[in-house]
């Protein structure tokens, strides 16, 4: 198990943050789907918890075979999927990522949003938060992301809101903004498979780091296409979008599942999107390594090798001493 905390500052309030949110999650998933592929919503409904009180349950699929490389192809299965789970009691969320192929590997995601700048270091109150960790504090305008991700109209160095009035966003920007907020995000992730944990675990990490870069630019990339919305507002968008993401997938072929239990306490939020590239070093073979000769081609029997050489003098092995 590995964990790490991540601190995501954004020029905005934790009220309009939320907005934000929800209507970034359903505009890129909605995007990154297609025929057979991408986010399929099974649930979306209100949810409530006895310590955190009323909030939102969502579960979702998240297909992607086509999407793989070919490395992984070889050796996952044609249909497989992540699947998503969300309590989202905001303030404070919790998000669960498992796979239908891997159920030795997870990722859970708690979140806490508050109005400063990241400072806060006793934000989390979990027995995971307790142990030695990392943390990383990630600038959504300067921190450099994979080339794939990058869009110029995303680019928050030259954006400038027509409706807020924010931006572009300049160095040093988290230290004068106001208004200003910080995501929170304590990850787990795990990998319970011997000689490949420590590594796969480092990965998944890194490919989480550029995903909450991405997804938070765009959150703020697109304020203006949300700013203003009520939350009444921003759930219908999502029942919306939600249809016509379904609809644009269509029907998904069955799949077997293999499911494991969860041992340690649910840590219950970022959209999952394919990795593409080459194959980690990790999963690479070595390319210098000999073959090794095991055994001869051919293996003669004493009795055939007697029959074809005639009589020998050799006596049978029950013959021998022992």
């Amino acid at each position: 198990m590995l964990v790490k905390e991540y601190r995501i500052c954004m020029p905005l309030t934790t009220d309009e943050y939320r907005i934000g949110q929800l209507y970034t999650i359903s505009r890129h998933s909605h995007q990154e789907s297609d025929r057979g592929e991408g986010v399929e919503v099974m649930e979306n409904r209100p949810h409530h918890d006895p310590v955190h009180g009323s909030g939102q349950y969502t579960e979702k699929r998240v297909h992607l075979s086509s999407k793989l490389p070919s490395w992984a192809r070889a050796v996952v299965p044609r249909i497989f999927y992540i699947c998503e789970k969300a309590w989202n009691y905001y303030p404070y969320t919790v998000t669960e990522y498992t796979c239908s192929f891997l159920p030795k590997f997870s990722i859970h995601i708690e979140t806490r949003y508050a109005d400063d700048c990241g400072d806060n270091d006793n934000v989390f109150d979990t027995c995971h938060s307790d142990e030695p960790h990392e943390v990383t504090h990630l600038d959504i305008a300067f921190d450099d992301i994979p080339e794939r991700y990058y869009k110029s109209v995303e680019d928050l160095r030259n954006f400038a809101s027509s409706k807020t009035g924010r931006g572009p966003l300049q160095e040093g920007w988290r230290s004068n903004m106001q208004p200003i907020m910080c995501s929170y995000k304590l990850v787990i992730v795990k990998f319970e498979v011997w000689g490949l944990q420590t590594r796969v675990e480092q990965f998944v990490h890194k490919v989480i780091r550029d995903l909450l870069l991405v997804g938070h630019r765009q959150a703020f990339a697109w304020v203006d296409d949300w700013y203003g919305m009520t939350m009444d507002d921003v759930r219908e968008y999502e029942k919306e979008t939600q249809a016509a993401t379904n609809e644009k997938i269509g029907p998904v072929a069955p799949t077997i599942t293999i499911s494991a239990e969860v041992k340690y306490p649910a840590i219950r939020s970022a959209p999952a999107t394919p990795i593409t590239g080459e194959p980690p070093e990790f999963l690479s073979l070595p390319k210098d390594r000999l073959r090794k000769t095991s055994a001869p081609d051919t293996l003669t029997l004493p009795e055939l090798r007697e029959r074809a050489n005639g009589p020998s003098s050799h006596g049978s092995p029950s013959n021998k001493e022992s």
